[in-house]
């Protein structure tokens, strides 16, 4: 069945994502979340949890630096169970093809970056034709804006660079512009998700430098789409043609004063979610999707009620929202002390093998897919994905 951009473009309104950074923190240490997590090895379980649950679409990572093992060689063997988990278990993925982490041989500021992740990302084009003949989805480089700030202005990841952010974010642009153009040549239904920060800065006092300052870093949330797009630095190859489905990233603390503390909630200055997402349907003129968005512990639940909400407001004003991705979906080890973050609809899997659903999460979850199914006339039973999640709550083994 071919894939349209109305709302059955994922095969399900909400998503699942799984949390699959490999970068190189500051000690050295490589994180590798997706056996962190155990995912890897839990891959078609996790999926068979989350489809019970009634999210059939999710993010999932391709671990480059584990699957390169020399320029142009592929082993493939940590992908296969991914992917055909995800057949057995009816998922639909969107791939993270490079997820702040490449291999160790490269250097990121070469022409040879670019080329090998082309390379790469045709290579994964043709293991996944393979496998599968449904339409590929891909997200070439996640956060190219995160990436570029945190590596390449605040040394906090690698390459560990600080100055160098608009050098290492116009390398990102034109790599991910090779990757889309060489997956097109191995497969022309191809489509692609971008998933980038939204954000919102604002003045915390009543200077006029203030608030250029913070208007300039507002607006820089868009320089990755408008280099993608073409709009800025035409040089690179950007071209509207490359902007498919535009992603957006949006977290309790993406709202903050320049310089200063983040934006509370309920703030006067606190922006609402609905208009930042009409202000990038209206710059770029394609479907949303919600790539990333959730809270920690007790405040999960609250706060996907508060984005659910915003996105049926935006769509009510005409703004194509196609769906939203609890990200991350599963409980991972925090990046730098490895403490367990329970952010997920998915806890932990324990040593004994047993993964449960976080059950004030899906309470929440059923009544938002209820609520979004009635928006679109589509009103289905969900007392069975009720009693699902009510059954899963009490564990499921695997093994």
């Amino acid at each position: 069945m071919d894939v349209q951009d109305g709302d059955d473009l994922f095969r399900s309104f909400f998503l699942g994502g799984f949390e699959c950074s490999t970068h190189r923190r500051l000690d050295g240490r490589r994180l590798d979340i997706l056996a962190a997590t155990g995912h890897d090895r839990h891959a078609e379980a996790n999926y068979r949890l989350l489809a019970a649950a009634g999210i059939r679409a999710v993010r999932d990572g391709i671990r480059w630096h584990r699957i390169e093992v020399g320029p142009g060689w592929y082993d493939w063997s940590s992908v296969l169970p991914q992917l055909r988990a995800a057949r057995a278990a009816g998922i639909q993925v969107i791939w993270d093809l490079c997820h702040y982490g490449w291999p160790d041989d490269l250097d990121i500021w070469s022409p040879a970056f670019v080329d090998r992740f082309a390379g790469f990302a045709a290579a994964a084009a043709r293991l996944i034709r393979a496998e599968s003949d449904a339409i590929p989805f891909f997200c070439p480089i996640n956060e190219i804006s995160f990436l570029a700030w945190a590596g390449g202005d605040e040394g906090y990841m690698n390459p560990f660079a600080r100055g160098e952010g608009e050098r290492l974010k116009v390398q990102l642009v034109r790599a991910a512009i090779a990757a889309v153009d060489a997956i097109r040549a191995v497969d022309l239904r191809a489509r692609f998700v971008y998933a980038e920060p939204a954000i919102h800065v604002t003045a915390g006092a009543p200077l006029a430098e203030e608030h250029e300052a913070a208007e300039r870093r507002r607006l820089s949330q868009f320089q990755t789409y408008d280099m993608l797009s073409g709009r800025e630095e035409p040089g690179l190859g950007g071209a509207p043609a490359y902007l498919d489905i535009v992603g957006v990233n949006f977290y309790p603390h993406n709202q903050w004063y320049q310089g200063g503390s983040t934006i509370p909630l309920g703030h006067h200055g606190y922006r609402p979610l609905h208009q930042i997402l009409a202000e990038f349907h209206a710059r770029y003129g394609r479907p949303l999707l919600i790539a990333e968005t959730g809270a920690e512990g007790s405040a999960r639940p609250s706060w996907l009620h508060y984005v659910c909400a915003e996105v049926r407001q935006a769509r009510a004003c005409g703004v194509p929202v196609r769906g939203i991705c609890l990200y991350p979906v599963l409980d991972y080890p925090g990046w730098d002390d490895e403490r367990p973050c329970e952010v997920g609809l998915l806890t932990a899997w324990d040593p004994a093998g047993t993964g449960r659903i976080h059950q004030p999460l899906m309470d929440e979850l059923t009544v938002q897919r209820h609520l979004m199914d009635l928006e679109g006339g589509r009103e289905r039973a969900f007392v069975p994905a009720v009693a699902m999640g009510r059954a899963l709550a009490g564990g499921v083994r695997h093994g």
